[in-house]
């Protein structure tokens, strides 16, 4: 099969809107969350996320523009335009029937579903949805519109896993460029649920942070007083393109992509399978595809969501699947920065896991105060500060509600 490697990046993050402020926020160990300013939060359980700052739609879009665009849309033309240009691709000369768009959201457009149903539910019963209504609330839109503005005429499509979404997204379009369906594709997820029914949903769920005293700090994975993931917002786009393709245009390769794996725990809908088995499994299958043995790993940016069942549970796999030498693993989550991005999780992560890769830096699992006796604290978890290490080969897991689970593994491009 044809091998695959990564040409562009481009990052919308609570912690930067852009690549590099993005990994300038990872290395030096940012914090993204904060109060809300979407809405008023006062009568909330939780009354802070990790919002996208200083985003204004006129920088990006024309006033026509933004709005036939739910936010989670924006955020992925943002993120896309970015990639395709840091890939230096010359839209004028490649095959666009040969490239395509798959993108990920685990919730779509939420905002622009709330909004209008608000609308409809204070008036007086008289249908008056507009007619851009379903276009900007349906998941598949952002994909979509990528592909309509560049003309990209290859396969074209959303993937849907709730928190796995968009490594999902990642590993189609790296298995089609393998079966020489295509031979790039935009490829990434975006998400925009912090307004009231993301918050109160996740709430009701139990799954969200209520530290309001400690925001700054409660995205705290591994740490025994975490309480619940911090909801965030934004979008990663990766460039994914056939190597002698890149190698032909004389591209810059960030890294390979080499290996990915998909399970599903089949336990239960919100809470992940108490042993790891779906996480086991899931990297034996990226190792497996990658025909790498374990050993060969250096970093793994682990799914790592601050809540009280799954960081055992990932903890556990690790060790599991990885034996001695899980210990001598860089781990990390840079959830701790950026919060829960949901469906653009995988995405936002894997451009972690890139960079990493190459700037052989992993980047640090911050808020880390009290060990979890059910965690093995041997673990080398990068507490608190980002550490300058040697990495080869990095994993990037992601889980998701469903019991959904998605590893990807990338190599340094030392072709």
């Amino acid at each position: 099969m044809r091998r695959v490697v990564i040409t562009g990046l481009g990052a919308l993050t609570p912690i930067g809107n852009n690549l590099h402020a993005y990994w300038d926020g990872l290395i030096n160990g940012i914090s993204g969350a904060a109060i809300i300013t979407r809405f008023n939060p006062e009568k909330f359980k939780t009354k802070f996320a990790c919002e996208v700052k200083g985003y204004d739609s006129s920088d990006y879009f024309d006033r026509k523009e933004a709005n036939k665009l739910d936010p989670y849309a924006q955020f992925a033309q943002v993120a896309a335009a970015e990639a395709i240009k840091d890939s230096g691709l010359d839209l004028e000369k490649i095959n666009k029937d040969r490239v395509g768009v798959i993108w990920a959201s685990g919730i779509g457009g939420l905002e622009t579903f709330f909004l209008a149903i608000k609308q409809h539910v204070q008036g007086d019963g008289t249908p008056r949805f507009s007619p851009f209504f379903i276009p900007k609330m349906i998941s598949d839109i952002a994909a979509g519109t990528i592909s309509i503005k560049y003309g990209f005429r290859g396969p074209n499509f959303a993937t849907v896993s709730a928190c796995a979404s968009s490594t999902n997204a990642l590993i189609d379009a790296f298995n089609y460029i393998r079966w020489n369906k295509a031979d790039i594709f935009v490829s990434g997820g975006s998400e925009a649920c912090v307004n009231e029914p993301g918050i109160g949903g996740f709430n009701a769920l139990q799954a969200l942070s209520t530290n309001n005293e400690e925001y700054k700090t409660a995205s705290r994975p591994f740490d025994k007083t975490r309480d619940g993931f911090v909801l965030a917002e934004g979008a990663g786009a990766l460039i994914v393109e056939e190597l002698e393709h890149a190698r032909s245009r004389g591209a810059r390769i960030y890294a390979e992509i080499v290996g990915a794996g998909m399970t599903a725990d089949a336990y239960h809908v919100t809470a992940p399978h108490p042993e790891g088995l779906g996480a086991c499994n899931v990297m034996k299958l990226a190792l497996e595809d990658a025909n790498m043995k374990p050993e060969e790993l250096d970093y793994i940016n682990v799914h790592g969501t601050s809540t009280p069942l799954g960081d055992i549970s990932e903890a556990k796999a690790i060790v599991d699947v990885f034996g001695e030498h899980a210990y001598k693993l860089g781990i990390s989550s840079t959830k701790s920065m950026t919060g829960h991005l949901l469906g653009a999780a995988g995405a936002v992560e894997a451009i972690a896991t890139v960079m990493a890769i190459v700037n052989d830096i992993v980047p640090p699992t911050i808020n880390f105060k009290v060990p979890d006796p059910d965690i093995d604290q041997n673990l080398n978890l990068t507490i608190n500060k980002a550490q300058n290490r040697k990495v080869y080969a990095g994993l990037s897991n992601t889980f998701g509600f469903g019991g959904h689970n998605a590893s990807v593994i990338f190599k340094k491009a030392d072709f």
